[in-house]
Parts: C-alpha cells; structure tokens; sequence
C-alpha cells in the first residue's frame, strides 16, 4: 500500500495498551495515545539542528516555502522532517496508525532519555458540534512524565482565529473559523523519561504509615514555605530541595506534624484571563500535567539539566521527608484542566477528543458544563477519563513516593448524569485499587455544581475537609463574641463537632471520627491572624476590585481593623486565635493546620490570594531569629506544646460511630466521651437545647489501662471566669490552656492563676548556640541582615498580660510601623485633630472596659491589663465591707473544695487525670 506505515514504525495492536510512551528494548519506543474521533494522529519528536538526527534513514524532508501545505506532506509521508531556522530545531512527524479500541500507535526505532515531542491531531472542524481539531496545534502527551517550556499568550496558542490586542486580551470568536498558525515554539513540549529501572526505589527509606489516630495535617506550598527562609542559601529557595533541607525537615519535626499536605506541584499553566492581565496562578489549581512535577519549582540548576532532574528532586523531597518521619499529602485537581472554557487554548485534551474528555450541555454540545468555575469539567463518566485519573494517581504513588491524596473539588468527581453519588465508578476505582485504596484519600467534597454540598457523604475510606467544623469554631470564638451579638454557636453544636461530626460522618458501619478532616482555616480564605484582625476581605491587590473571595468569614477584628498596637487588642486576638486551634487540636477526628498559624503569618487581609506569588503570601521567617523571643515564637511553643498532648494520649483513635448491630437496633452507646455542665451536673434534654449555654466539660475516658489518662476539654466561653466543679473520681492539673496568651490559666479555688515568666524565657535559641556549631555563622549573618533592615529585636513598646514584651516589627513592604496601617486608620479616619489612631484606640479600650451584660461577650475578668486591674482594684477597696466579706468567704469556701477550679474568660483548657 502506497503510504503505508513501514514495519519498523508499527507495533501490534494490544487490547488493553495503555496510553503513553514506554522505551523497549531495542532501543525505541512505543508511542499510544488515546483520540477515539479523529482523522489522523501524528507523533512530532524535536531535535537541535546541530546534532545528527535519529530518523535521518526514513525521514522525508520538507521545505519551508513549498507550494505544497504541510498538512499535505505529513499525510503523504510517513515519516517526514523539517527544520525550523527561527529556532534552530528539528521537527520529525511519524504518522501513527489507528483507531484502535481508540488508540493511535507507532513504534519509534530510536528514542532516548530527556526526547522532546509531541503531538498533531486532525479531523472535523465543528465548533458548534464541540469538535475542535486542529492539525496545526502542539498536543501535550496526556501521560507524559516531564514537560519543557511554557505557554506565550500569541495567537498559535488558539485552535480558531484571533489576535492579541495592544492591551494583551485575546480578541477573536471561539466559534470562528480555525487557526492556521503553528504552534511550535509557542507552547510547550512534554519529555520522555526512562523509568524502565525497576530497582532505583529499593534503597527508599519505608514510608511512615502514620494511623489516621496520630495524624496531624500541616498544608502548605512548597514555594511560599521556603521563598523567605534565611537558613536556606538563595539557590535552595522556594525550590522542592529547600523543603527537604535537614534545617527545614528539623522546623517540621520540631512542631510536631505528621503529614505533609502540598498544595499542587503537578505541572500548572496560568489561565487565560490571569496571562491576559500579566499575572499567574500561585496555587497551582490549574494542571497542565497530570504526571510532570511543577519545573519552576526545581532549583535551576535542575531546570538546566532537564524534566528527569527536575523530577529527581521530587523524588528527593519526598524521601528526605519519609526519613524525617512524615508523610507526604498531594493536593490533585482532576476536576478540570488548564485550558478552560471553549474560549480557551488548545494545549492537549480539547486538541485530542474534546468530545471525550469534557462534560458538554445536551442540548448545546459547542458549549461545556462547568461545575468547577474554572470553564471546564472533565467527564467522570468516560471510562478512559476515570482510567487516565487513576493511571496518574499511580504513578506518583508508586514511582514518586506519595503517600496520599486530597482531591480538589471531589464532588464533581463523583457526579453521574450531572448528580453526584458516591457510588460512582471513579471513587469505586480508588476504593479497590491495591495501592491507592490504602493511601490517605482525602476529599474536598462540594464544587459550584447544583447540589454541590456534600460533607459526610463519599463513605469509607475517605476522609473529607469538615466546613461545618471551621464555621461553628469561627462563629462560637470569633462571631458570637463581637458586641451585641446573639449567640448562634452553643454546646450541642460545639459537642457535636469536638466529637467528629456523627451528624455528617455516621453515614456507614465503620466509619469513625477520623474521616472528619477538622480544620479552621486552609489556603482558601483569611490566615487564622487575618481572622482575628479582619471584619472584612482587603483582596485590592488581586486586581478585581475586592469582589473576589467569600464574604462569609466569620472573623473579628476586635475592634480595629488590621494591626493594632493596643495591648488590649493584640491579647484578646491572640487569645482567640489560641481558642480556634485549641479546639481544633483537641477535636476527636483528624485535625489540619496551615504553614504559618503556628507562628501568626499574615496576608494583610487578603482572603483569595491564589494570584500572589510574592510577600503577600511568602511566609516570614524574620521572628525566628531574633535574640528575643516573640510573640511568634511563644505561639509556637504553645502550639508544639498542645500537638505533643495531642499525640501522647491514646483517646484519639477512630472510634466507629455505628456498627451493623446499630442497624438493627441494638444500640451502643459510647462510654468513652461523657458530659457536665459547670456546676458537675450531667446536661439533660433541655440544657443541650439551650443556644446560651457556652461553657461545658467534655471528659475523654481511657481503657482503664495503666498508662492512659483521662482528660478533661473544659471551655469557657463567657465573658467572665467561671468556677466548674470538676469530676471527683481523680485529682486534675492543667496541661495546656488558651489563657496563656495573656498569662492566665485555670486554677483550684476562687481566683485563676497569673502566670509570671522566668527571667531566661526571654532569651530566644539563637544566643545560646554554641560558638562551635555549624549553625553559628548562619545565625549571625542573618541576624546582620535583620539589623541592618531594623527588623532585629525591634524596640518594645508594649507590654502583655504576662510580662512579656511585644515586639513591634515593621510589616513587609511597609517601612513605618503597624500603626500606620490603612485599615487601622479607617477606624478613626473622621475624628477630628489628635492622632487617628490614638484616638481610636483610646476610645475603643475604654468601651471594652466598660462592664455592662453586652460587653461580656469580649471583655471579661480574664483579661488582666494592668490599667483595667489598678481600677478594678481600686473599685474593690471602695467597696462596701459586707460586699468584701462575701467575696472573700466566698473565695475561702471554693479554696475548701478541691473539686471546684476556676476558668479564666472565653479559654479552652485541658485537665489530665492526676495518676
């Protein structure tokens, strides 16, 4: 046959090949891609001109110039080449033979390591249809291992015609008549990887397998995690490398996290809307590779070399953190892709069957259905679609290293003609794989589809993030403690989400507490500080004119918006931040936490900054070396401190809710979680339907086994201490108590205890190393760079509850102090004369000291500012003797009781069982 394939390009056809490019043995390799609609598929592999060619035997050369198109040539030919002068590379296209089963094939006789292709794909042209071939367009391999260059916002990037504008928007109708503009040098290529080696994982360090009972999440981004790190050299910054640095592995170990959660780092393009305002996606929600790692990244050393070193380092990371004992999580967004709606560019799945790949409307099949907000949704219920995702979930299980899974919007995932169920064949897929079905797969279950809310509802084995936690914690902490405000948040709700939400995850025998993935703040909204300091989003930055992120934050600025120097304000802040986490450390259920709450990071209010790739959302590592102790570095310790407990009781195990014997009636009630109220009463019928009641005790009983504890989680949360009698069955001592924050914490008798600071705990760990420690010369060269910048031990103008300083730092970008601060300002911005923000202040301290019934919400006796307790102390001496005599007896009366303590104000607090 005149234009057949030559033998040595074909390979037998195979049922169930999988799509790829995979090397054999004779030095070649077999190219399988996946288009059941179209005409013809090519394989394009590129070669710098001044090397010799692999194909020059079989290859027929075309010109630039020629009357005849390409297109011609490449149908003609089997196996043709030209050179592209512009920029001095090769193109050789091998004609692939197909459909079978819906696959393409070729057999190349020669291929190598670090090889450079693609491919061209061509048939209708129908864009009312949804059919969108484009000959002339380079098509990433959907299965390709590493991937070079990136995508220029130029017309050759679009299957139909248009033009960019002076301005940089892309002008022209997706509907139009198609692009002949070639896409090479435009777009970019995917790179073959040898993995052939099945021994080059022997050596790996064994994976730590944390049970779900000790996990503690710790999300974060693998760039803004190190941009700003000073023990890093700048080479090492913001890469995979740096977060596998024994300095940065000791920061995790020290916190006392168990599982790495990364934001994406498969290879991600910046959509369309975001390139044609210059900015670019951050986050990473936007894959363009489902099995390439994110190249920027890599370090540049290992960019230069190449995708195989870039995922080399991958590979390291993950195996540096399994030697440090931690699991790694990866965020996946198999819910759509990078080339959005159809307006979109053509960079792989729309060039290669957009029929197949993407949901479309019945009645309309040019449009496609959207239920991600992202222009496109992958079709779930392709069966080729559902195998792609897990193919790649595979691989980097099984050649990377990863030990689990979060799956962006997973309710699109399992949505069947347009419903979600989770019986779906895709979650079906992951349950019965022998390797993923045993990894951490955890679910962010909703999307913007209809009905798109289903927490509780994906079954066993998935975990799922709890948005019902974050909200009721935000509400009974922050919202429900503003001035005047109504409670919304009392202890039904509270008790129902510190026990690991059985109204949403009691959906089957055997699934426990553990499946609730209980956080209060994630990538996608305020840092837990902005929580506390923000009433409102400050997006500005983001270009969008602040309409972008939710307005349902649930946050308290306690009185001024942004950073405040008031002592009163910092203390109560701080307090609330330590209540959110407190609660969320001490939940039954699997607790999350963000990089950067451990120690206060900020984004100045930005609740949506998935386009920042700069300070706004780098963290700030400049406390950390400091020679004194900062309100960062307490934070932390109180935090370690609280995950440490966490781990060290054994009642956080996943307790099942129901069994089979529960769906027939025979009911088990749990003796393991019991309740009391603050005078030692158990809560009848009408106390847990009370909404007022807001402080309680939930006790956590052991097995009775010798090394095992009970604890107490006692919350207070009025507005003024409050004494509980406590069990009488053991003695209790506190362990750990939101009060420090401003130096209280529970105490036997009438009054809680103060909490003074031994005079070395000012010290930070930078002025004792020793002088013979490697880390010596680190400490100091930073702490030079601190001072010259005036961000070392920056004078302290204020001083705490509990006799700490505040330091008072400048913020990033900004050379004057946080008083100065936009939002601080608006507070006061009508006030005439004086200082607007003295003003404020001032006057906001005195309305807080005020101690009226609304006020108790926020302003209780717990907080022990030294002005407040002088005057409090004064009012006292004036006081009436008879009123004195019965304060004192009564006090004399609970330090009689031993079972009576008294809680300092709007605190959660943990009682260990005294052996």
């Amino acid at each position: 046959m005149k234009n057949a394939i030559p033998q040595r390009y074909a390979i037998p056809h195979r049922y169930a090949t999988r799509p790829g490019l995979y090397f054999t043995e004779d030095g070649g390799a077999d190219a399988v891609v996946r288009s059941e609609t179209a005409s013809q598929v090519w394989l394009c592999v590129y070669e710098p001109v001044d090397q010799p060619t692999a194909f020059f035997n079989d290859a027929i050369r075309v010109f630039e110039g020629s009357p005849v198109p390409l297109i011609r040539d490449m149908y003609s030919h089997p196996v043709c080449t030209r050179i592209i002068e512009s920029m001095y590379v090769r193109e050789t296209m091998f004609r692939m033979e197909g459909p079978n089963y819906g696959l393409w094939y070729v057999h190349l006789p020669k291929a190598w390591d670090g090889m450079r292709y693609a491919y061209r794909v061509d048939g209708a042209w129908d864009p009312d249809k949804g059919v969108r071939f484009n000959p002339y367009k380079l098509l990433l391999d959907p299965y390709g291992k590493g991937i070079d260059g990136r995508m220029e916002l130029d017309p050759a990037a679009f299957s139909y015609q248009c033009e960019i504008t002076p301005d940089g928007k892309v002008q022209g109708s997706a509907f139009g008549p198609m692009s002949t503009v070639d896409a090479l040098g435009k777009m970019p290529v995917s790179v073959a990887i040898d993995d052939r080696d099945e021994t080059k994982h022997d050596a790996d360090p064994s994976h730590p397998h944390v049970p779900w009972s000790k996990t503690v999440l710790y999300e974060l981004h693998v760039k803004g995690f190190t941009a700003n790190a000073p023990w890093l050299p700048e080479e090492l910054r913001g890469t995979y490398a740096g977060l596998a640095h024994p300095i940065t592995l000791a920061y995790l170990q020290g916190l006392g996290v168990t599982s790495i959660e990364l934001l994406p780092i498969q290879a991600k393009q910046d959509e369309l809307f975001l390139q044609e305002r210059g900015r670019h996606n951050y986050w990473g929600y936007s894959t363009l590779s489902y099995f390439s790692p994110e190249p920027s990244y890599a370090t540049k050393s290992a960019q230069a070399k190449g995708a195989g070193a870039v995922r080399e380092e991958v590979i390291n990371m993950v195996r540096a953190l399994h030697e440090a004992g931690f699991e790694v999580i990866m965020d996946v967004v198999y819910n759509h892709t990078c080339e959005g709606g159809v307006e979109g560019p053509t960079v792989c799945w729309r060039g290669l069957d957009a029929i197949a790949y993407y949901r479309r409307e019945k009645d309309n099949p040019g449009r496609l259905i959207d239920t991600t907000g992202c222009g496109n949704t992958f079709d779930f219920t392709n069966t080729h679609v559902v195998t792609f995702a897990v193919d790649s979930l595979r691989y980097w299980a099984k050649r990377i290293g990863i030990d689990g899974f979060r799956f962006d919007l997973a309710a699109t995932l399992g949505r069947l003609d347009g419903n979600f169920t989770k019986h779906h064949p895709f979650l079906y897929a992951l349950r019965s794989d022998l390797l993923l079905g045993n990894l951490k797969l955890i679910m962010e279950p909703w999307d913007l589809g209809p009905a798109g809310w289903r927490t509780g509802e994906f079954g066993m084995p998935f975990s799922e993030w709890n948005d019902r936690f974050r909200d009721s914690a935000r509400r009974f902490w922050l919202a429900d403690t503003k001035l005047g405000a109504s409670p919304s948040v009392g202890m039904q709700e509270m008790a129902t989400r510190l026990c690991g939400s059985a109204d949403l995850f009691a959906t089957e025998p055997g699934r426990g507490c553990a499946s609730s993935v209980n956080y209060v703040v994630s990538h996608d909204g305020f840092t837990l500080t902005d929580l506390t300091r923000y009433e409102r989003k400050h997006n500005e930055a983001n270009g969008e004119d602040n309409r972008d992120g939710t307005d349902n934050n649930h946050s308290n600025n306690f009185g001024i918006e942004g950073p405040s120097n008031s002592p009163l304000i910092e203390r109560r802040r701080e307090r609330a931040a330590m209540n959110l986490l407190g609660t969320l450390l001490l939940s039954l259920g699997t607790p999350m936490i963000m990089a950067g709450d451990e120690f206060g990071n900020t984004q100045y209010g930005n609740n949506n900054p998935y386009a920042q790739d700069n300070e706004i959302t780098w963290l700030n590592w400049d406390w950390l070396y400091q020679t004194r102790k900062t309100q960062q570095m307490r934070r932390l310790e109180r935090i370690s401190r609280l995950i440490a407990l966490r781990k060290s009781l054994d009642l956080y195990h996943q307790e099942e809710f129901f069994t089979r014997l529960t769906q027939i009636g025979l009911f088990r009630p749990s003796s393991r979680v019991q309740w009391y109220l603050p005078d030692g009463a158990t809560p009848t019928d009408q106390d847990w339907f009370d909404g007022s009641r807001r402080s309680f005790v939930m006790r956590l009983r052991s097995k009775k086994y010798d090394d095992i504890r009970d604890i107490l989680i006692v919350i207070n949360g009025s507005g003024e201490d409050m004494r509980f009698r406590l069990p009488s069955d053991y003695g209790w001592a506190c362990e750990w108590s939101s009060g420090l924050a401003i130096g209280v914490e529970p105490a036997q008798g009438g009054r809680v205890k103060r909490t003074d600071k031994p005079n070395d705990r000012d010290l930070n760990w930078t002025t004792i190393v020793d002088d013979r420690d490697g880390i010596t010369d680190l400490v100091r060269q930073v702490q030079s760079q601190l001072a010259a910048q005036a961000k070392l031990d920056a004078p302290a103008d204020a001083e705490r509850a509990d006799g700490h300083r505040v330091n008072t730092i400048p913020a990033r970008g900004n050379a004057t102090s946080g008083t100065e601060d936009p939002h601080v300002l608006m507070a006061a911005r009508h006030r005439p004369g004086g200082n607007a923000t003295d003003d404020a202040i001032s006057a906001l301290t005195s309305a807080m000291d005020v101690r009226d019934g609304g006020m108790q919400h926020i302003g209780g006796a717990g907080d022990v500012d030294k002005d407040v307790t002088e005057r409090n102390d004064a009012a006292t001496s004036a006081a009436p003797d008879a009123a004195e005599d019965a304060q004192n007896m009564s006090e004399a009366s609970a330090n009689d009781d031993p079972g009576v303590w008294t809680v300092p104000a709007l605190t959660i607090n943990v009682m260990c069982q005294i052996q």
